[in-house]
């Protein structure tokens, strides 16, 4: 039988933690870091109180203060975005997509969300190959120049121009590290809203840009598809 739905308690909720939740959640898709100033426009609260929540919240990694005293989200924050992304069945989607593709071009297969000014694997499929990448899913990678970065920098916004000069999938080698290449595609979802970057990644000696070339056409195939079954209209 269905579990009755429970009853709400009419209890009130503590005006601390809304204080440090209207802090937590005043950052916006696209943001990096904020300045003090820009915390203070967002949840009306005065710059001492924001100081002393972001002080609490950097004791639990939701919220990381910068050397020029800005503040952007924290790992934690990463951690728990991974498992809410979870939540949505989108592991049953996109595990087997990277399982096939690491199967069948041999390297390794993962998928990547943005976090701020990093990029987060949420998901991997190993290479079979014993010479292979060691990222793991929750590993955090820098946005930089990398195939996956662009990706996820690129599409993210939705304004962006230069979207339309990618050639996808995207390829890059010696970013990151100087012995892996990888190549990239983005992923969407409802409103062609950008979920993250399907890639294929493995040491530059062997994913070279004429196996890059190779392996564009499979790993297409596979974005356009999930993207479809995640609701996009392509």
């Amino acid at each position: 039988m269905p579990k009755e739905a429970r009853t709400r308690p009419k209890l009130e909720g503590v005006a601390s933690a809304d204080r440090v939740l209207t802090v937590l959640t005043a950052f916006r898709r696209g943001d990096d870091a904020l300045e003090l100033s820009e915390l203070a426009n967002r949840t009306a609260l005065v710059k001492s109180t924001i100081m002393r929540l972001c002080i609490s919240l950097e004791k639990f990694d939701l919220i990381e203060r910068l050397d020029d005293g800005r503040y952007r989200l924290g790992v934690e924050a990463a951690r728990i975005g991974s498992v809410y992304q979870q939540s949505f069945a989108l592991e049953e989607r996109i595990v087997p997509v990277l399982e096939r593709l690491a199967a069948e071009s041999l390297e390794t297969a993962s998928f990547y969300i943005r976090r701020g000014n990093q990029r987060l694997c949420l998901f991997r499929a190993d290479s079979p190959s014993p010479l292979r990448m060691n990222v793991r899913p929750g590993d955090m990678r820098p946005m930089d120049e990398s195939a996956i970065a662009q990706v996820l920098r690129t599409f993210g916004d939705r304004r962006a121009s230069d979207r339309i000069a990618i050639q996808l999938p995207l390829y890059t080698s010696g970013i990151t590290d100087p012995h892996v290449a990888s190549l990239a595609m983005p992923v969407f979802g409802t409103e062609r809203r950008l979920i993250g970057a399907l890639a294929l990644s493995g040491p530059s000696s062997r994913l070279s840009a004429d196996r890059a070339a190779a392996l564009k056409a499979p790993l297409r195939e596979a974005g356009e598809r999930l993207s479809s079954e995640l609701g996009a209209q392509l």
